[in-house]
């Protein structure tokens, strides 16, 4: 019972952190131009979007988890 209520606020917390982001964002390096000795790389930034469904679908399920488990004890 202790990992299921452990398992449910751990799903409520990403529920609430993914409405806040909408996304996850990260920098990747790439080369542009490699002539001999000569590179040239950029930075790009990518984003991952995280759709507020994602969200709701974690706090939901969290917060039945809960309520199942209280209900058992």
């Amino acid at each position: 019972m202790r990992t299921t209520m452990l398992f449910a606020i751990a799903l409520i917390a990403i529920g609430i952190v993914a409405f806040g982001y909408q996304g996850i964002t990260y920098t990747t390096k790439e080369n542009i131009v490699n002539l001999g000795p000569l590179n040239v790389t950029a930075d790009k930034t990518r984003t991952i979007p995280l759709p507020p469904i994602v969200g709701g679908v974690a706090l939901v399920g969290g917060i039945v988890l809960l309520v199942m488990g209280r209900k058992k004890a």
